[in-house]
């Protein structure tokens, strides 16, 4: 109950015109003082990643995602190793997988520059560059305003890394299992997953799918094993949806069509009338409801074990602790 009268307060802040209570001391108008020019720094800097290159887009919106999953929303996802601690980059389901760190980076020093000082944290980065990612590549229907005010952990752990994140071979029950132990529920799994209308994945990532699953397109499976031998090639790419460069609801539609890319993202389409099924066949036509469903959910997801107040730190260098 706590956590469900947590997350009303949540959306209050976040969809409220003329209300602006705190959530978790969590705030959309945290830096309006501090550094009113933090969030269009921000957007300036992703707009730029996301025309040198569109997959940045997707890339950022995981970071957050990856970030959130490990012990909640800190930023520790940034964090190089060092001799006290191995960070999370190394972990299975982030190794020579996650980029756009040089993104995160260049961010940093253009809001550093845009504050005149060491104010906003590199946590809140992320959750401000995946909503802006989303947003560029969606349009107006995919914006939302984002809760602000989270510290930086001063630590991370690569063994919680590959406990806390669900890899692609998951089922649905170990899927929705994982969401339900970060406190999201069956709606914020597909929703999220829905994050998988953009960006691209690697063929080890895919590859027992398109060669070992029956509940897949066979024309389909055949074009994806084109790029995607059954030995070797394993960092070859491919869309996850036709439409990899657009936040849209292509995604939900290829899941109808049994062309979902990953074990995972099948998983939530079986045919079976399941609410999941619903929530999926529901999605592939309203994209309006899909768009307020996953901001909700990332606006959820982004509240996850936040340090605030005095905990943690703000990180002059997300690479590194102060």
């Amino acid at each position: 109950m706590a956590v469900f009268q947590s997350f009303v307060g949540c959306l209050i802040v976040a969809f409220a015109v003329a209300v602006s209570p705190t959530c978790a001391e969590l705030s959309p108008d945290f830096y309006a003082k501090v550094c009113p020019d933090a969030l269009s720094a921000i957007r300036s800097v992703v707009q730029n990643a996301i025309n040198r290159e569109p997959r940045n887009g997707a890339s950022l919106l995981r970071l957050h995602f990856h970030d959130c999953f490990v012990n909640g929303c800190d930023g520790s996802v940034l964090l190089d190793d060092t001799a006290n601690f191995t960070g999370e980059k190394t972990a299975f389901p982030n190794f020579q997988s996650l980029r756009a760190f040089d993104v995160v980076d260049e961010i940093k020093t253009a809001v550093n520059k845009a504050c005149r000082n060491n104010v906003v944290s590199c946590a809140d980065i992320l959750a401000v560059a995946a909503r802006d990612s989303v947003a560029i590549l969606g349009g107006s229907s995919y914006y939302y305003k984002v809760l602000l005010g989270r510290r930086d952990a001063r630590n991370a752990s690569r063994n919680d890394a590959n406990t806390n994140l669900p890899p692609p071979f998951f089922n649905f029950t170990q899927l929705l299992s994982s969401f339900q132990a970060h406190g999201l529920n069956l709606k914020d799994l597909v929703a999220l997953s829905g994050g998988h209308t953009i960006g691209l994945t690697r063929c080890i990532a895919f590859r027992a799918r398109i060669y070992n699953d029956t509940n897949i397109n066979p024309a389909f499976a055949a074009s994806m094993q084109q790029h995607c031998p059954v030995t070797g090639g394993d960092n070859n790419t491919e869309p996850l949806d036709a439409t990899p460069t657009r936040f849209d609801t292509v995604y939900f539609k290829s899941l109808l069509k049994s062309k979902g890319l990953l074990h995972s993202d099948q998983e939530l389409f079986k045919g079976d009338g399941s609410e999941s099924d619903k929530l999926v066949q529901f999605y592939s036509t309203h994209h309006l409801n899909f768009a307020k469903d996953f901001a909700a959910s990332m606006i959820k997801m982004g509240n996850i074990k936040t340090l605030t107040g005095k905990q943690g730190e703000v990180r002059l260098n997300c690479r590194r602790v102060n």
